[in-house]
């Protein structure tokens, strides 16, 4: 038993399952609540419990956590939907996680049947556990799993309607059973030879674990094996060959046709067994003694097969209990196929009287039989039981209309419809009763009230009861037509089966040749077992329908069960000596067979350490997953196997995630060919790839608390799950398939038993193979009894497979987990390698498909690069004879001769590549031969996984951001400026150019390649192939701190260049980059707020988004005299020189990418750095290392340098609004006001070179540039731009220069702009001479728009209140007011903008309160909005009443300008029309402007697209996002659902986070693009990382953040 896990010694009590249909309305319970079953003795559940509960122990190995990430629903994604966990040897974790903040997070609770606060397994009984509800953090809960059995978990969640709860979608995880054998020694010397049975793979005394990998199976028939004081001979020879388990054919008392699946009694075991009389338990005791004694003496663990879908057909309980099987009596849609199949016994025995053959021998005997018995079908009239019989109808129709005992027709109007249309009407309704119920002649029939009503309510014309009478025959008429095709239908197919069996049957040269025709031995199989104990006994109870299997079936559905018509059409494949048995839906439907299956089960359960379940895919899954249930409450760790037949990976996985199969089988011989055997073992044998990248890059480690609450922190490894395919079973031959001289070829059967002891599963043979029987041997028929050969001459293949069988346990139990299958022709190259020590095993086989063939064949040498091989062993099979033995008594395979090989040498070479092994085959090899290596790695470097990996922390960890900047990122264009174009971003051949040069670059391929060792990607066969990614390494002399680096990364790669072969470069370059990439990340996260710190995964991808953004490009810095780290607008269009850093995208950007981060240092030196370039009270749009502050026209034009433009007319908002963002969020925030900045230019704003003396000739405090703002805009700004005219802006037309903004002192607003100019961040300008826009923008939205005013309503209320504090040195702007200057303080301008907002901005939701608004009626498009624009230009009046985005950035600055009402209902509106997958819509959608494809390439004559005019109107824009968030959590917990419950607002919100969330997760840019065209389409001409498209998300995660807090408090 594991550590910590305690024997029971004690019987556990079986009950009978109840099914979970039957109870399903009491089936979870709370974690606080879970009723808890009794705890003495302790079960397995409570010992994981006590465990994690106790102190840790000296020495203790990490705990083992297995990561399960949930979908945003709760449910596991399609390919984590079954998850198969590692026997719980010592007890771990399955911790569940999920993202915080999805819709399965709302009130959620995770349930699971596994049995977390201990006691015994229920199915039925949920433990539950409650979603942590931080929208912040993390979600995850740890379970603690400490034993075997399959286990079923969702989350149930709070949906949007009130009290609603949903529930998510199932789940499993199955966790493998425990096995523990004797432990062998080694099959091999020290010199590599095969040790003689005496010396090697000798029993131990010490037991072992045994990993399913690790089983070799054996599959005995045990009618065959003889007396069980003979068995032991068999057990010797099983033992000495290698295995390690025995399958044994049911051993119950087999029934008369002697098959040991026809089990007579279930809860006895077969007298022949005994050597004398069986003792009164049925012989149970002598069967554990035996089973014992092959565990405990020859290693030897048990697997039987449990038969659940049928009994015999003599099984003498069926005559007490004939409501077991299926019935017409219990199941009457069978009645006509009893009659059927009775029919054709009479038939059968009345041939010679009919003139018919009754020995079948030709195909014309075939055909005079099926003639005659189809007019023997014919006269049964089954029609009968399809139709309705019309002149009885008609007679119950007429006296119930004499009667007047109608019942009016209560459905629709049928009054004056076709009698084809009253027919369809019918079948549809409760009137006609029995239709497709086939269980009695004229079964289908009326109800004779309710058709006179409906005939009268259809025909209202008529009266006359006759009359009435023959309309309703019209209709019945009709409605029959389609009965009596079925029945047609019905008839021609049973015919068609029964033909083509008695084809097959006596016939077909490949068919049993069933001999003369009589009533014992019918034309056909019987379907039915007649089973009454007296003559006279009602034929309907004790016909009893025999069990089959049908091809292609729904396994799902049972074929005795309406609506098949399996026993009718005769579609069964039947098994005349087995009644199926007859389950119902739980216990309550069939309870005595319920208990007595249950005893057999459970009685096999203790006995044996194994389960194959027989016929699983048509045993009813309720059946199978109770009994299962009751048998893993006897032994919790059975083994459980089957085979399936449903035709469907995905049924297969359902069959196997619900009941626990821990193996499906899987058969060699499936394969049809080499390539598609290799594909096979590939599939279910290969484990891991060599080279596999997941356990050594995924994990991760970290301190956890005891998943019970109580208990100490432990060490652990975490490591993510992938999902799991279902582990396999790999026989070459199951034993009830054909042999290999029949398949392909005697031969084959060395090389392909030899195949599948390579694979890294469990895996299976049948003794006939090993031995070679030359074909398949019949279990009802034969007699004869196996010969034990033990490894003698005649044990076929036995000794190859002693050497095979005893290695691949070694393997399993050695690690030797990473495989590789090469075909080339008729070959089949498998190896096995251990990853820690490279060590390894190599099998060449030469496949025998064709027969009669000694043919070489060909196969290239194979070269095994810095590896060394070494000869095992080698052997071919000679076959003298392909006669059957007639030995009367005794089972022999085929006289035969297994030759062994001369040793092979394996000669070293060198290439320029490196040294190699070569093995060539040699010149006799025919089919069937194999040859066996020992490998391994030449100089392997045994640390060089440990050295990789190693002080990764402390040269990440001691990296400040900007280094952390170019380690993790840099696009190309960042990395050329640096490197002076020396290195740009890698190029991988078949992949193309990553996204950037640093970390994240290979990252995004490698996540995929690691997750899934997918090492056929193109950037592993890159590596493979050479170094030159290794090499991609420098040393940036820009930055000294980043030397220590480029020497980590150069040191680790020298080395794998030095020792790792080829092969196992991408897993080392892999692991390389994987463990930098934690640790600088880990270095981000660590300098990051607390905020960022103690966050989820979105919130730390998006604060990395920061560092993406944040660094040293030489032509773009903060000071003109030295290069400095500065702030990209976005990637890779903005990425270096005077186009990188924009006033208004860094100012948008900083609170989120900085403050909230806590990057304080980097937003002071960017707002200084702009406060210094204030002229005109405004700043630059482009800063261009204060050299040269600009603007563009647009960056994906071509670039036309625009010097000294100072026309954004936010910018300085910005910059103000940010300042007092940091001033309240960083630590002595208000010192900031302080700060001397020297300004740019002189006083009289002459422009001037950046290093002329009078530039920075005098400064001013940022306090005072604050002021400055302000009062120039309250005294009005007039200027034209210096250079103005083309030379300056070719597109723009001349009144755009012009720049004029002023303050209407009667409403406070903030005026400015022209038709000709953009002076926001909706700036596009036109330039398409062919559709007439040069010089026209796209969105002049000159006027006072709705952002500014609500910027400009944030700063003066922030500065109001520092002034009347002292904190400000100014209390308000000169400013002319009614003709005279006066001071206007900064509290009276905030006041007349609040006076005047929602009258000049509110557009109400009813036209009749217009009159209290400042709007024309007549523009209005949408109400219930806020203008975008108050105040457009003449002719232009319209766009104020735009719906655009913009309004929640007022919202979110300046609440308090807003009705609360008024802006919920806008923010509704705004959702449900504005906000698209990633971003808000820049126009609604039902305006006439509204064009969502962006294209700037597009030079059309449409006007409003050509050369991407639409910009901003209706594209997606990324930043507007957050804003909308802020404000929308703002205002619905002010006045809306919020109100009562913040998290109900929450949850909503979170729910447009669910695609940025992706996309940040999967996209190559690691980052929020700034725009995408309609519905989240990828835009072209778009950044596809943008700073403010992160940072207003950071903006609002960090105001939940808050909230959080003020909740928690």
């Amino acid at each position: 038993m594991g550590k910590g896990r305690k024997v029971n010694k004690s019987k556990p009590s079986v009950s009978i399952p109840i099914s979970a249909r039957s109870k399903s309305s009491a089936s979870t319970s709370s974690a606080g609540s879970s009723p808890i079953s009794p705890v003495t003795p302790k079960t397995p559940a409570d010992e994981g419990i006590e465990f994690f509960q106790s102190p840790l122990a000296p020495g203790e190995a990490p705990l083992r956590v297995y990561e399960l990430r949930l979908d945003i629903d709760g449910g596991p994604h399609k390919d984590r939907s079954y998850i198969r966990l590692p026997p719980a040897y010592v007890p771990y974790i399955l911790r569940v996680s999920i993202d915080a903040g999805t819709p399965a997070s709302m009130n959620g609770v995770f349930k699971t049947n596994f049995p977390l606060d201990g006691g015994k397994f229920n199915r039925a009984r949920f433990t539950e556990r409650k979603l942590p509800s931080d929208f912040s953090k993390p979600i995850q809960i740890d379970l603690p799993i400490s034993h075997a059995g399959a286990f079923v978990f969702w989350v149930e969640y709070d949906g949007e309607l009130p009290s609603q709860r949903i529930k998510g979608r199932e789940g499993y995880f199955n966790v493998d059973p425990v096995l523990r054998i004797k432990g062998r020694s080694p099959i091999l010397s020290s010199e590599l030879s095969p040790l003689p049975p005496s010396s090697g793979a000798v029993l131990q005394k010490d037991t072992v674990n045994l990993p399913l990998d690790g089983l070799s199976i054996l599959t005995v028939v045990s009618k065959w094996m003889g007396l069980m004081s003979e068995w032991k001979n068999h057990f010797a020879e099983a033992k000495d060959r290698g295995y390690t388990m025995l399958h044994y054919t049911p051993l119950q008392e087999r029934g008369e046709s002697d098959s040991p699946y026809s089990i007579r009694d279930q809860l006895k075991y077969d007298p022949s067994m005994f050597d004398g009389k069986r003792q009164a338990d049925g012989g149970k005791e002598k069967v554990e003694a035996i089973l014992k004694v092959a565990r405990e003496e020859y290693g030897l663990l048990s697997l039987t097969d449990v038969v659940l879908n049928h009994t015999a057909n003599d099984s003498p309980w069926l005559v007490d209990h004939p409501e077991s099987g299926f019935s017409p009596a219990n199941s009457p849609h069978l009645t006509p196929a009893l009659e059927l199949d009775s029919a054709m016994i009479e038939f059968s025995s009345s041939l010679a009287s009919r003139g018919l053959p009754s020995i079948v021998n030709t195909q014309q005997d075939v055909d005079a039989l099926i003639g005659a018995f189809r007019t023997v079908m014919k006269d049964l009239n089954l029609w009968q039981y399809h139709v309705l019989d019309v002149a009885r109808e008609k007679e119950s129709i007429k006296a119930v209309l004499a009667l007047k005992k109608t019942s009016p027709w209560t459905g629709p109007s049928i009054a004056g419809k076709s009698i084809v249309e009253l027919a369809e009407v019918l079948r549809g309704s409760n009137v006609i009763i029995g239709l497709a119920e086939l269980s009695s002649r004229f079964g289908v029939h009326s109800d004779a009230n309710a058709a006179s009503g409906f005939i009268q309510a259809a025909f209202v014309e008529l009266s006359d009861p006759d009359a009435l009478a023959d309309a309703w025959v019209r209709v019945l008429d009709v409605i029959n037509v389609p009965l009596y095709q079925e029945w047609e239908e019905d008839t021609k197919i049973a015919m068609d089966n029964i033909k083509n069996r008695l084809t097959y049957a006596r016939l077909d040269e490949n068919g049993p040749k069933l001999g003369e025709i009589t009533k014992a031995n019918p034309l056909v199989e019987t379907y039915f077992t007649r089973c009454g104990p007296k003559p006279d006994s009602d034929p309907l109870v004790y016909s009893l329908a025999n069990n089959g299997w049908i091809w292609a079936a729904d396994p799902l559905q049972n074929f005795a069960l309406l609506p098949s018509k399996a026993y009718l059409r005769r579609e069964v494949i039947v098994w005349g000596d087995c009644v199926k048995l007859r389950y119902g839906s739980g216990p309550e439907d069939n309870p005595w067979l319920w208990s007595h299956i249950t005893s057999y089960v459970t009685s096999l359960a203790a006995t044996f350490d194994g389960f194959r379940i027989d016929n699983c895919h048509s045993t009813p899954l309720h059946v199978g997953v109770s009994m299962l249930d009751a048998a893993r409450v006897v032994k919790p760790d059975l083994y459980v196997c089957a085979e399936l037949f449903t035709g469907s990976e995905e049924m297969d996985l359902l069959f196997v995630k619900r009941l626990g199969i821990n193996s499906l089988i899987r058969e060699s011989y499936n394969g049809w060919d080499a390539k598609e055997y290799s594909r096979l073992l590939y599939r279910h044998g290969v484990g891991k790839p060599v080279g596999s990248m997941d356990e050594a890059c995924l994990t991760s480690t970290e301190e956890i608390p005891s998943p019970t609450g109580k208990g100490p922190l432990r060490k652990a490894v975490v490591t993510p799950l992938n999902g799991s395919m279902p582990h396999a079973l790999l026989y070459n031959l199951t034993h009830d398939n054909e042999s290999p001289l029949h398949k392909r070829s005697a031969e084959d059967a060395l090389s392909t038993g030899a195949l599948v002891t390579f694979s890294y599963s469990a895996i299976g043979s049948v003794k006939g193979f090993d031995d070679l029987y030359p074909k398949l041997l019949n279990l009802v028929g034969e007699k004869r009894k196996y010969e034990v050969t033990g490894l003698e001459e005649d044990s076929g293949i036995a000794r190859v497979k002693r050497v095979l069988n005893s290695l691949h346990l070694e393997m399993v139990l050695g690690g030797y987990e990473e495989g590789h299958v090469h075909q080339e022709n008729d070959y089949i190259v498998s190896s096995r390698v251990q990853p820690g020590t490279q060590k390894g095993y190599l099998l060449v086989a030469h496949t025998g498909f064709a027969k009669d063939t000694k043919d070489r064949g060909y196969i290239s040498p194979i070269k095994l690069r810095r590896t060394r091989a070494k000869f095992i062993m080698g052997a071919s099979i000679d076959i003298t004879s392909y006669n059957v033995s007639a030995d009367a008594k005794t089972l022999k395979g085929l006289p035969h001769k297994l030759v062994e090989m001369s040793p092979v040498v394996v000669p070293q070479g060198l290439d320029d590549e490196s040294p190699y092994s070569e093995i060539i085959v040699p010149e006799y090899f025919p089919p069937g031969s194999i040859m066996l290596f020992e490998t391994h790695l030449q100089d392997h470097d045994a640390s060089l996984e440990e050295f990789v990996v190693s002080n990764s922390q402390e040269i990440f960890g001691n990296l400040g951001l900007v280094e952390l900047n170019v380690v993790l990122y840099r696009a190309d264009g960042e990395e050329r400026d640096a490197t002076n174009g020396q290195f740009g971003v890698y190029d991988v051949p078949g992949l193309g150019r990553l996204t950037y040069c640093g970390l994240e670059g290979w990252m995004h391929p490698l996540r995929h390649i690691m997750r899934h060792n997918d090492l056929g990607h193109p950037l592993c066969e890159h590596l493979r192939k050479g170094t030159w990614s290794l090499d991609y390494v420098y040393d940036p002399d820009d930055l000294p701190n980043l030397k220590n680096v480029a020497q980590w990364f150069k040191d680790r790669f020298d080395r794998i260049k030095a020792t790792a072969p080829p092969f196992l470069r991408p897993k080392y370059f892999a692991l390389v980059i994987s463990e930098a990439y934690k640790a600088a990340r880990r270095s981000v996260v660590e300098q990051c707020s607390e905020f960022v710190l103690t966050g989820h995964d979105f919130t730390q991808d998006l604060a990395l988004c920061a560092i993406q953004m944040y660094g040293l490009v030489k032509s773009a810095s903060l000071d003109p005299s030295k290069p400095t780290p500065s702030l990209a607008a976005g990637l890779p269009h903005f990425a270096a020189g005077w186009a990188r850093c924009w006033g208004r995208d860094v100012f948008i950007s900083l609170r989120g990418l900085f403050l909230t981060t806590g990057n304080f240092e980097g937003a002071r030196k960017h707002i200084l750095a702009f406060a210094s370039t204030l002229k005109h009270g405004l700043i630059p749009n482009l800063l261009d290392s204060v050299r040269k502050p600009r603007q563009v026209r647009h960056y994906l034009d071509v670039f036309i340098i625009i010097d000294c433009r100072y026309n954004s007319r936010d910018s300085p908002w910005w910059m103000v609004q940010n300042i007092q963002d940091y001033v309240k969020m960083a630590p002595d925030g208000l010192a900031l006001l302080s700060e001397v900045v020297p300004r740019r230019f002189p006083k009289d704003e002459t422009w001037v070179e950046w290093d002329d003396k009078r530039a920075y000739a005098y400064s001013s405090t940022l306090a005072e540039i604050i002021q400055e703002i302000l009062q120039r805009h309250a005294m009005g700004i007039h200027f034209r731009e210096y250079n103005a005219g083309p030379n300056l802006d070719m597109q723009m037309r001349d009144e755009g220069f012009n720049i004029d903004i002023d303050v209407d002192w009667k409403t406070g607003l903030i005026f400015g702009g022209n038709a000709f100019n953009c002076g926001t961040w909706m700036d596009k300008m036109g330039e398409s001479q062919k559709a007439g826009t040069k010089g026209q923008p796209g969105t002049p939205r000159d006027g006072a728009p709705i952002e500014i005013t609500g910027l400009v309503k944030s700063a003066l209320t922030w500065l109001d209140g520092l002034s009347s504090k002292g904190k400000f040195p100014f209390k308000g702007v000169q400013a002319i007011v009614d003709g005279k200057e006066r001071l206007v303080t900064y509290k009276e301008w905030a006041d007349l903008i609040q006076a005047s907002f929602e009258k000049c901005y509110y557009v109400p939701l009813d036209a009749a309160e217009d009159t209290k608004y400042n709007l024309d009626s007549k523009l209005v498009n949408r109400r219930g909005i806020y203008k975008d624009v108050y105040g457009s230009g003449e002719g232009r009046e319209w766009s104020d009443y735009q719906f655009r985005p913009n309004f929640p950035i007022a919202m979110t600055v300046a609440p308090e300008l807003f009705d609360s009402q008024h802006g919920l209902h806008a923010l509704q509106l705004a959702d449900k029309v504005l906000r698209s997958p990633l971003g808000m819509k820049t126009l609604d959608p039902s305006d006439m402007q509204y064009r969502p494809i962006y294209d700037n390439s597009n030079d059309s004559t449409d006007a409003a697209i050509a050369k991407g005019l639409n910009y901003h109107n209706g594209p997606e824009w990324g930043w507007p996002l957050g804003f909308f968030l802020r404000a929308y959590l703002d205002f619905d917990t002010r006045v809306g659902a919020g109100k009562k419950d913040i998290k109900v607002t929450l949850h909503r919100l979170h729910q447009a986070l669910l695609i940025p969330r992706e996309h940040l997760q999967n996209d190559p840019w690691a980052g929020i693009p700034e725009l995408t065209n309609a519905d989240g389409q990828h835009c072209f001409d778009s950044c596809n990382t943008q700073a403010w498209s992160a940072s207003t998300l950071l903006d609002f995660l960090e105001t939940v953040h808050e909230v959080n807090a003020k909740v928690a408090k």
